[in-house]
Protein backbone atom coordinates (compact mmCIF):
# COMPACT_ATOMS: atom_id res chain seq x y z
CA UNK A 1 0.00 0.00 0.00
CA UNK A 2 1.19 3.51 -0.80
CA UNK A 3 3.06 5.05 2.14
CA UNK A 4 1.09 8.31 1.94
CA UNK A 5 -2.21 6.40 2.18
CA UNK A 6 -0.91 4.55 5.26
CA UNK A 7 0.04 7.86 6.87
CA UNK A 8 -3.40 9.32 6.18
CA UNK A 9 -5.18 6.24 7.58
CA UNK A 10 -3.15 6.01 10.77
CA UNK A 11 -3.10 9.75 11.47
CA UNK A 12 -6.91 9.62 11.24
CA UNK A 13 -7.21 6.70 13.68
CA UNK A 14 -6.38 8.71 16.81
CA UNK A 15 -8.83 11.47 15.91
CA UNK A 16 -11.59 8.98 15.12
CA UNK A 17 -11.18 7.11 18.42
CA UNK A 18 -11.05 10.30 20.48
CA UNK A 19 -14.15 11.70 18.76
CA UNK A 20 -15.98 8.44 19.42
CA UNK A 21 -15.05 8.69 23.11
CA UNK A 22 -16.29 12.29 23.17
CA UNK A 23 -19.51 11.18 21.45
CA UNK A 24 -20.14 8.65 24.23
CA UNK A 25 -19.73 11.49 26.73
CA UNK A 26 -22.18 13.50 24.64
CA UNK A 27 -24.84 10.77 24.91
CA UNK A 28 -24.97 11.00 28.69
CA UNK A 29 -28.11 12.57 30.13
CA UNK A 30 -27.81 16.20 31.19
CA UNK A 31 -27.79 15.57 34.94
CA UNK A 32 -25.19 12.81 34.56
CA UNK A 33 -23.04 14.97 32.30
CA UNK A 34 -23.30 17.93 34.68
CA UNK A 35 -22.22 15.66 37.53
CA UNK A 36 -19.26 14.34 35.53
CA UNK A 37 -18.20 17.71 34.05
CA UNK A 38 -16.38 19.16 37.12
CA UNK A 39 -14.50 15.88 37.51
CA UNK A 40 -13.56 16.04 33.83
CA UNK A 41 -12.07 19.49 34.36
CA UNK A 42 -9.92 18.22 37.24
CA UNK A 43 -8.79 15.23 35.21
CA UNK A 44 -8.03 17.48 32.22
CA UNK A 45 -5.76 19.68 34.35
CA UNK A 46 -3.61 16.69 35.26
CA UNK A 47 -3.61 15.38 31.70
CA UNK A 48 -2.67 18.75 30.17
CA UNK A 49 0.19 19.33 32.60
CA UNK A 50 1.48 15.78 32.17
CA UNK A 51 1.39 16.02 28.37
CA UNK A 52 3.31 19.31 28.57
CA UNK A 53 5.95 18.41 31.18
CA UNK A 54 6.26 14.64 30.65
CA UNK A 55 5.92 14.48 26.89
CA UNK A 56 6.15 17.67 24.84
CA UNK A 57 8.90 19.62 26.62
CA UNK A 58 11.35 16.69 27.08
CA UNK A 59 10.73 15.64 23.47
CA UNK A 60 11.40 19.19 22.26
CA UNK A 61 14.71 19.42 24.14
CA UNK A 62 15.80 15.99 22.88
CA UNK A 63 15.43 17.21 19.30
CA UNK A 64 17.69 20.27 19.58
CA UNK A 65 21.36 20.76 20.30
CA UNK A 66 22.36 22.21 23.70
CA UNK A 67 23.15 25.59 22.17
CA UNK A 68 19.46 25.88 21.20
CA UNK A 69 18.12 25.21 24.72
CA UNK A 70 17.79 28.92 25.50
CA UNK A 71 15.88 29.59 22.28
CA UNK A 72 13.54 26.70 23.04
CA UNK A 73 12.95 27.96 26.60
CA UNK A 74 12.27 31.42 25.18
CA UNK A 75 9.69 29.87 22.84
CA UNK A 76 7.85 28.32 25.78
CA UNK A 77 7.90 31.64 27.65
CA UNK A 78 6.79 33.56 24.56
CA UNK A 79 4.01 31.04 24.04
CA UNK A 80 2.67 31.49 27.58
CA UNK A 81 2.78 35.28 27.28
CA UNK A 82 1.26 35.09 23.80
CA UNK A 83 -1.67 33.01 25.02
CA UNK A 84 -2.20 35.54 27.82
CA UNK A 85 -2.46 38.32 25.23
CA UNK A 86 -4.72 36.16 23.06
CA UNK A 87 -7.04 35.51 25.99
CA UNK A 88 -7.14 39.23 26.78
CA UNK A 89 -8.24 39.89 23.19
CA UNK A 90 -10.92 37.19 23.43
CA UNK A 91 -12.26 38.69 26.68
CA UNK A 92 -12.14 42.18 25.16
CA UNK A 93 -14.16 40.91 22.19
CA UNK A 94 -16.79 39.41 24.53
CA UNK A 95 -16.96 42.71 26.43
CA UNK A 96 -18.05 44.51 23.27
CA UNK A 97 -20.95 42.15 22.58
CA UNK A 98 -23.41 42.89 25.40
CA UNK A 99 -22.77 43.00 29.14
CA UNK A 100 -19.21 42.37 30.26
CA UNK A 101 -19.13 39.80 33.02
CA UNK A 102 -15.34 39.96 33.06
CA UNK A 103 -15.65 43.48 34.47
CA UNK A 104 -18.36 42.56 36.94
CA UNK A 105 -21.27 44.42 35.32
CA UNK A 106 -23.72 41.59 34.72
CA UNK A 107 -27.26 42.77 35.33
CA UNK A 108 -28.03 40.28 38.03
CA UNK A 109 -25.34 41.68 40.27
CA UNK A 110 -23.45 38.43 40.66
CA UNK A 111 -20.15 40.21 40.15
CA UNK A 112 -17.96 37.13 39.71
CA UNK A 113 -17.55 35.69 36.24
CA UNK A 114 -16.41 32.51 34.57
CA UNK A 115 -15.11 34.37 31.49
CA UNK A 116 -11.67 32.88 32.06
CA UNK A 117 -13.14 29.40 31.65
CA UNK A 118 -15.12 30.50 28.57
CA UNK A 119 -12.00 31.79 26.82
CA UNK A 120 -10.27 28.52 27.72
CA UNK A 121 -12.51 26.84 25.16
CA UNK A 122 -11.00 28.79 22.26
CA UNK A 123 -7.50 28.22 23.59
CA UNK A 124 -8.03 24.50 24.04
CA UNK A 125 -9.06 24.22 20.37
CA UNK A 126 -5.95 26.12 19.28
CA UNK A 127 -3.66 24.15 21.59
CA UNK A 128 -5.19 20.86 20.49
CA UNK A 129 -4.76 21.77 16.84
CA UNK A 130 -1.06 22.52 17.35
CA UNK A 131 -0.55 19.36 19.39
CA UNK A 132 -2.41 17.18 16.88
CA UNK A 133 -0.47 18.71 13.99
CA UNK A 134 2.79 17.79 15.72
CA UNK A 135 1.44 14.27 16.36
CA UNK A 136 0.79 13.97 12.63
CA UNK A 137 4.37 15.03 11.86
CA UNK A 138 5.73 12.49 14.37
CA UNK A 139 3.59 9.68 12.92
CA UNK A 140 4.69 10.50 9.37
CA UNK A 141 8.33 10.61 10.45
CA UNK A 142 7.96 7.16 12.02
CA UNK A 143 6.34 5.75 8.87
CA UNK A 144 9.09 7.22 6.70
CA UNK A 145 11.59 5.46 8.96
CA UNK A 146 9.81 2.09 9.13
CA UNK A 147 6.20 1.06 8.48
CA UNK A 148 5.99 -1.10 11.64
CA UNK A 149 7.37 1.74 13.72
CA UNK A 150 4.79 4.06 12.15
CA UNK A 151 1.91 1.74 13.08
CA UNK A 152 3.11 1.37 16.68
CA UNK A 153 3.69 5.12 17.01
CA UNK A 154 0.22 5.99 15.66
CA UNK A 155 -1.44 3.56 18.10
CA UNK A 156 0.58 5.02 20.99
CA UNK A 157 -0.52 8.54 19.96
CA UNK A 158 -4.14 7.38 19.83
CA UNK A 159 -3.82 5.83 23.30
CA UNK A 160 -2.80 9.08 24.97
CA UNK A 161 -5.12 11.24 22.85
CA UNK A 162 -8.36 9.50 23.94
CA UNK A 163 -8.35 10.47 27.66
CA UNK A 164 -7.00 13.93 26.83
CA UNK A 165 -9.67 14.60 24.19
CA UNK A 166 -12.48 13.52 26.53
CA UNK A 167 -11.13 16.00 29.08
CA UNK A 168 -10.90 18.70 26.41
CA UNK A 169 -14.51 17.99 25.38
CA UNK A 170 -15.53 18.54 29.00
CA UNK A 171 -13.69 21.88 28.95
CA UNK A 172 -15.53 22.97 25.78
CA UNK A 173 -18.89 22.17 27.36
CA UNK A 174 -17.90 24.01 30.53
CA UNK A 175 -16.81 26.96 28.37
CA UNK A 176 -20.35 27.41 27.07
CA UNK A 177 -20.15 25.56 23.75
CA UNK A 178 -23.18 23.53 22.69
CA UNK A 179 -22.77 19.77 22.44
CA UNK A 180 -22.89 19.84 18.63
CA UNK A 181 -20.32 22.66 18.37
CA UNK A 182 -18.01 21.02 20.90
CA UNK A 183 -18.12 17.78 18.90
CA UNK A 184 -17.60 19.66 15.61
CA UNK A 185 -14.56 21.54 16.94
CA UNK A 186 -13.15 18.29 18.33
CA UNK A 187 -13.45 16.76 14.86
CA UNK A 188 -11.83 19.79 13.18
CA UNK A 189 -8.97 19.84 15.69
CA UNK A 190 -8.38 16.12 15.17
CA UNK A 191 -8.10 16.63 11.39
CA UNK A 192 -4.91 18.65 11.92
CA UNK A 193 -3.22 15.32 12.71
CA UNK A 194 -3.91 14.23 9.13
CA UNK A 195 -2.76 17.63 7.85
CA UNK A 196 0.51 17.34 9.79
CA UNK A 197 1.10 13.85 8.43
CA UNK A 198 0.51 14.88 4.82
CA UNK A 199 2.69 18.00 5.03
CA UNK A 200 5.43 16.02 6.76
CA UNK A 201 5.34 13.39 4.02
CA UNK A 202 6.06 16.01 1.37
CA UNK A 203 8.39 18.29 3.33
CA UNK A 204 9.65 16.45 6.40
CA UNK A 205 13.18 17.77 6.02
CA UNK A 206 11.94 21.39 6.12
CA UNK A 207 9.63 20.71 9.09
CA UNK A 208 12.19 18.73 11.04
CA UNK A 209 14.09 21.79 12.29
CA UNK A 210 10.85 23.52 13.31
CA UNK A 211 9.37 20.50 15.08
CA UNK A 212 10.84 21.26 18.56
CA UNK A 213 9.32 24.74 18.42
CA UNK A 214 5.90 23.34 17.51
CA UNK A 215 6.24 21.06 20.53
CA UNK A 216 7.25 23.99 22.75
CA UNK A 217 4.26 26.10 21.62
CA UNK A 218 1.86 23.21 22.20
CA UNK A 219 3.32 22.73 25.69
CA UNK A 220 3.03 26.43 26.54
CA UNK A 221 -0.64 26.47 25.50
CA UNK A 222 -1.47 23.48 27.71
CA UNK A 223 0.43 24.92 30.69
CA UNK A 224 -1.33 28.28 30.35
CA UNK A 225 -4.79 26.73 30.02
CA UNK A 226 -4.30 24.46 33.04
CA UNK A 227 -2.72 27.05 35.34
CA UNK A 228 -4.41 30.31 34.32
CA UNK A 229 -7.90 29.15 33.32
CA UNK A 230 -8.83 25.79 34.78
CA UNK A 231 -7.17 25.65 38.20
CA UNK A 232 -8.81 28.95 39.35
CA UNK A 233 -12.23 27.50 38.43
CA UNK A 234 -11.67 24.69 40.95
CA UNK A 235 -11.32 27.17 43.82
CA UNK A 236 -15.03 28.03 43.75
CA UNK A 237 -15.61 25.01 46.03
CA UNK A 238 -13.34 24.67 49.04
CA UNK A 239 -14.93 21.91 51.12
CA UNK A 240 -12.63 19.03 52.05
CA UNK A 241 -14.52 16.35 50.10
CA UNK A 242 -14.52 18.31 46.83
CA UNK A 243 -10.90 19.37 47.28
CA UNK A 244 -9.78 15.77 47.80
CA UNK A 245 -11.72 14.67 44.73
CA UNK A 246 -10.04 17.39 42.68
CA UNK A 247 -6.56 16.41 43.88
CA UNK A 248 -7.19 12.71 43.23
CA UNK A 249 -8.52 13.36 39.72
CA UNK A 250 -5.65 15.71 38.84
CA UNK A 251 -3.22 13.02 40.02
CA UNK A 252 -5.13 10.42 38.00
CA UNK A 253 -4.78 12.53 34.86
CA UNK A 254 -1.05 12.90 35.45
CA UNK A 255 -0.52 9.21 36.20
CA UNK A 256 -2.51 8.00 33.20
CA UNK A 257 -0.70 10.23 30.69
CA UNK A 258 2.71 9.42 32.20
CA UNK A 259 1.94 5.69 32.15
CA UNK A 260 0.83 5.80 28.52
CA UNK A 261 3.94 7.73 27.52
CA UNK A 262 6.15 5.22 29.35
CA UNK A 263 4.44 2.23 27.74
CA UNK A 264 4.64 3.84 24.29
CA UNK A 265 8.33 4.60 24.78
CA UNK A 266 9.10 1.01 25.81
CA UNK A 267 7.16 -0.43 22.88
CA UNK A 268 8.71 1.95 20.41
CA UNK A 269 12.29 1.21 21.37
CA UNK A 270 11.94 -2.47 22.28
Amino acid sequence: MNLLILIIIFTAIGGFLSVMAAAVFLLLKDHHRNAVLPHGISFAIGALLAVAFWGLIPEAFEKVKPDHFQALSATILAGILGFFVLEKLLIWRHCHHGSCEAHGDDHEGHGHSHSNVKSAGALIILGDSIHNFVDGVLIAAAFLTDVKLGIVTSLAVAAHEIPQEVGDFAILLDSGYSRSKALLYNVLASLTTVLGGILAYFSLEDLHDSLPYFLALAASSFIYIAVADLIPSLHTKTDIKTSLQQIILIAAGVLLICSLHTVAHNIEFA
